[in-house]
């Protein structure tokens, strides 16, 4: 009797992004990408100089015009050595530009999570230095719905659009997509629950925040006036440094001296705050140490230009910058005592506040050790030492979560309803 057939073994499931890993990639990327390259020639050569020029220097050896450069021959080759880098550079830039018309096709249309997440990482590590050299790989702020751009009369055409309008501003290194975690979305839910409809900013968060807050501020007024029905109620939802950029909105539009910039300020009614370090955050004081380490021998000088790589952004989260009073005239890599110009919560707003800690009940000392994993729970609470620098945030308006990091925050429905109690109240 002859033997049953073998069942053919089925060829693996490859998901399409395994399948085609650079099919996210657009044309305008590889300009980014070789901008990225040369710079980062540039600057290892100027840390190889610094080294150099540190070693001769202990032998008593002159060096160059300018802190870390040599002289003579050996100085010449350096400079050398950036000036072919810059020609090759210019050429790339050209010939790529030229290319993009011919290679870019209509795939870079839709929505590209995994994309998208790189350029935001990217975009808050050193998205300061992208917007100054004009990369293509900084990305401009905007408002989306579903990852693509938002159409305010495409949307009052669907009759999607509501008079209750809810804005979500994400963090550091984060996008609008990644409100999206777990198949649970704050957005999604409260608008359904409260009749909002959901708009997703995106933005450059290696930019100042109080860069960013002037910005927002412009554009939720050009929101405003385009929003396909009148709006009655608006209501900010902010992620982490999304909340010193919402609050900096606020402060500058209070500011304005021309009415059209306060508009939508007097549409607001809530701002509600997701693990936001309203006084800072530990880790980029730890970083702003790291500078101070390095540039402490003249061996290890050269290499503090690559801990002061990190951004604006990431700087601000020092202390919670919120106003351009806060960092214009400073060198942010020094190590400075908190010199803020104290801002208070926006008046005429019902101001609430979630914090998070990874310890769980009945653990003060844990609490006030750990918070979430990247903020204290005293500064997402905006509390603060100083009397002036407080929040004040009503005692109803506070939430604090056990056993809870930063980024679960973001799909926690026990958060989710905590926003909606707060939302439904006038």
């Amino acid at each position: 009797m002859p033997s049953p057939p073998r069942p053919r073994s089925r060829p693996p499931v490859v998901p399409p992004a395994a399948a085609r890993p650079l099919r996210q990639v657009r044309a305008s990327d590889l300009r980014g990408v070789a901008r990225l390259a040369t710079q980062a020639t540039t600057g290892i050569t100027r840390v190889v100089e610094g080294v150099h020029q540190s070693v001769l220097g202990t032998l008593g050896l002159p060096g160059g015009a300018q802190p870390g450069q040599a002289r003579g021959f050996t100085g010449l080759v350096y400079q050398s050595i950036r000036g072919v880098t810059r020609l090759v550079d210019a050429g790339l830039q050209a010939g790529l530009q030229r290319l993009e018309p011919l290679v870019q096709g209509p795939a870079e249309a839709g929505v590209q999570w995994e994309r998208q997440a790189v350029l935001a990482a990217l975009n808050g590590v050193m998205g300061d230095r992208l917007q100054a050299d004009h990369n293509p790989l900084c990305t401009p702020m905007g408002f989306y719905q579903r990852g693509l751009p938002l159409d305010p009369a495409a949307l009052g055409a669907a009759g999607r659009a509501s008079g209750k309008l809810l804005v979500l501003v994400h963090g550091l290194c984060m996008n609008d997509l990644q409100w999206q975690r777990g198949g649970h979305d704050h957005g999604a839910y409260l608008g359904e629950a409260l009749g909002y409809t959901p708009v997703y900013l995106r933005y450059n968060t290696g930019l100042h925040t109080s860069t960013n807050g002037a910005e927002l501020s412009r554009m939720l007024d050009a929101l405003v006036a385009a929003w396909p029905v009148p709006v009655t109620d608006l209501a900010i939802l902010a992620h982490s440094m999304g909340g010193l950029v919402a609050r900096s909105a606020c402060e500058q539009a209070a500011a304005g001296d021309q009415a059209p910039a306060t508009r939508w300020r007097g549409l607001l009614r809530h701002l509600v705050c997701l693990g936001t370090p309203h006084h800072g955050a530990p880790l980029e004081r730890a970083g702003s140490w790291v500078d101070v380490l390095l540039g402490s021998s003249a061996y290890s000088r050269p290499f503090a230009r690559l801990a002061q790589l990190r951004s604006a952004g990431i700087t601000d989260l020092r202390y919670g910058h919120v106003c351009d009073a806060d960092w214009a005239g400073r060198d942010r890599f020094r190590q400075s005592p908190d010199q803020r110009t104290p801002v208070p919560l926006p008046p005429g707003v019902a101001c609430c506040t979630v914090a998070a800690t990874l310890a769980p009940r009945r653990s003060p000392v844990a609490e006030r050790l750990l918070g979430d994993g990247l903020v204290p729970l005293r500064s997402a609470l905006g509390i603060h030492d100083d009397a002036r620098r407080c929040l004040h945030f009503a005692q109803e308006r506070q939430a604090v979560f056990h056993n809870m990091g930063h980024l679960a925050m973001l799909d926690d429905v026990r958060v989710a309803r905590q926003v909606e109690q707060w939302l439904e109240t006038a």
